[in-house]
């Protein structure tokens, strides 16, 4: 059974889209292996989380890496998260939470994150448990979207004024980010959302690639299912999408954006992918982050 998922990785590649395939065929070898066998082996598949640091890396001096403990997990398994507190030059800086996608974890999304505070913002950075050097389990739908929660008591923390809290996502992030924005209100919580390269949810992708990936969109349990949650949104939007994702057709990120409420921003950007828009349209990218700050809600004038 190991060396026929072996062949299957091998042949379907690490994408979201090689999950359709393997999806449907992990099923069928699950049929004499068991449920629990399935779920497990499909969130491995699904979110292919990258753990571990590399051998050198140190950020900025006055950036912080630290842990946080997760409540509500088993007795005696104390689990916890890893953080990067990374502040802008500017003390006034707005803050922006960033929620990265599937398998890579913070540190192969560093590049984008110094992007995002280049534009002019202060960083809160999180490896949900199963990435980086946050606990080693095998992530769900369920502990990621409670990662989020404990990362957002954290943002508070950091930024204590709401209209100057940003949410961000990127890929499966900008679901993270979807979920956490339709429960919290704006101005009361926070101010702007913006997702990148984001789908409308996982079964949607699966059925993208074919049949086989349709009859994948029906077996998967992990769902993300930010179109049914995106009109909850009542903050202002920017969605910023490449028209050449391989990954996340472009399709489903304007599926998305039109079940928003009106007044979304979007940002199609030509030839870009799905993971490298920060550096395939530097300048545009870098502009359009910057709108956003500009137009966070002021402090009213003092009388």
């Amino acid at each position: 059974m190991i060396a026929i998922v072996a062949r299957f990785l091998s042949a379907s590649g690490q994408g979201l889209h090689g999950f359709a395939t393997l999806c449907v065929t992990l099923c069928l070898l699950s049929a004499t292996s068991g449920c629990a066998w399935w779920d497990n082996k499909e969130r491995e598949l699904v979110y292919r989380p990258t753990p571990g640091r590399p051998a050198e890396f140190n950020l900025r001096p006055g950036d912080q890496m630290y842990a946080v403990s997760v409540p509500g997990t088993v007795a005696g398994k104390p689990e916890s998260l890893h953080i990067w507190w990374m502040p802008h030059a500017n003390p006034a800086a707005p803050t922006l939470l960033y929620l990265h996608g599937t398998f890579r974890n913070l540190y192969r999304n560093y590049p984008k994150i110094e992007a995002l505070r280049e534009a002019g913002f202060s960083v809160l950075a999180v490896d949900y448990r199963g990435w980086g050097e946050s606990s080693p389990i095998v992530p769900s739908e369920t502990t990621i979207l409670a990662d989020a929660d404990v990362a957002w008591t954290e943002l508070v923390r950091h930024q204590p004024d709401p209209r100057k809290r940003v949410i961000f996502g990127h890929s499966m992030g900008g679901g993270v980010a979807i979920d956490l924005a339709s429960r919290k209100r704006y101005l009361a919580d926070y101010a702007a959302l913006i997702t990148e390269s984001t789908f409308t949810n996982l079964p949607d992708v699966a059925a993208s690639v074919g049949a086989l990936g349709t009859i994948a969109s029906w077996i998967t349990r992990q769902k993300f299912d930010s179109l049914a949650k995106i009109g909850q949104v009542d903050a202002p939007i920017l969605m910023m999408h490449g028209e050449r994702d391989q990954t996340v057709p472009i399709a489903l990120g304007r599926k998305l954006r039109d079940a928003a409420r009106p007044g979304v921003r979007w940002l199609e950007v030509p030839g870009g992918t799905h993971s490298q828009l920060h550096t395939e349209a530097a300048q545009l990218y870098q502009q359009t982050v910057k709108s956003v700050i500009n137009q966070l809600p002021k402090l009213p004038p003092r009388q």
